[in-house]
């Protein structure tokens, strides 16, 4: 399954950049490499910079990892509930509200380092565990229509994303 198959009603417009960004690539494929490049960027970073902000009311980079992890957490729950025929309309959720409640900056870099490996294998089990039909049933988060495969590829595209910020702002 490529990311150029998705159709632009299978999720709401906002989530147009993070789509795009992953290219046209394999669904696993490409949370298998952007995994592996997120994280040897951040395993090459000396320890005081995970704490640092570029600017005044931005997250730091254990924060945006911890938003990374919380997110992509959010999103396999919705994939698994869609995937299983489930029709409730899923709350949104704040994500300034979950970074301010998570206390990343008190944990260690490596804890979240394993964490976020351990919530991306998650997620490449949960997308492998889906039949074919699976992957193209919808249901509405935040009252907007999202397909499961959309959702596999905005795990990916939200932490591309999110990686680029990093290179760009923070180092």
């Amino acid at each position: 399954m490529k990311s150029t198959e998705i159709q632009p009603n299978e999720y709401a417009p906002f989530y147009s950049n993070y789509i795009n960004v992953v290219g046209d690539v394999d669904l696993f494929e490409v949370l298998e490499t952007s995994a592996n490049e997120f994280l040897n960027t951040l395993k090459n970073l000396p320890e005081d910079k995970f704490n640092y902000s570029y600017a005044e009311g931005k997250w730091t980079i254990k924060e945006l990892l911890q938003h990374i992890i919380d997110a992509e957490r959010v999103f396999n729950y919705r994939a698994l509930r869609f995937a299983r025929n489930d029709s409730t309309n899923l709350a949104g959720f704040d994500e300034d509200w979950f970074v301010d409640n998570s206390s990343g900056n008190d944990r260690k870099i490596k804890e979240l380092l394993n964490e976020f490996l351990t919530v991306r294998k998650s997620t490449i089990d949960l997308f492998n565990s889906f039949k074919q039909e699976m992957l193209f049933m919808k249901g509405t988060a935040d009252n907007c229509e999202i397909s499961v495969r959309a959702i596999g590829f905005i795990i990916a595209g939200h932490q591309i994303h999110h990686h680029n910020i990093i290179k760009e702002r923070y180092l």
